[in-house]
């Protein structure tokens, strides 16, 4: 299963990448896509295979990671899967 999990932005790049913490994992994904919103540190993106899809409120963000980890073992799997990859 894939899953757009929030994301906190807590540092960018110039390379169109920032560094975002979900769930105390930090991990590199690229805000490229959202160039035309702009990304600033503190913003929460939705994350999806590397990739930040559209910018979300902190609120929003908070009910989500709650529902997605009422999943269980596939959030254990994606947040596994999610500190263990990286943009390149």
């Amino acid at each position: 299963m894939c899953l757009g999990i929030p994301g906190e932005v807590i540092a960018l790049s110039d390379a169109d990448l920032a560094t975002v913490s979900v769930n105390g994992v930090e991990r590199e994904v690229s805000v490229g896509l959202l160039k035309d919103e702009g990304v600033a540190v503190g913003d929460w993106v939705l994350i999806h295979v590397g990739f930040a899809l559209s910018k979300i409120d902190a609120h929003e963000a908070a009910l989500t990671l709650d529902q997605i980890k009422k999943l269980g073992q596939t959030w254990n799997d994606e947040i596994d899967a999610f500190s263990q990859t990286a943009i390149r």
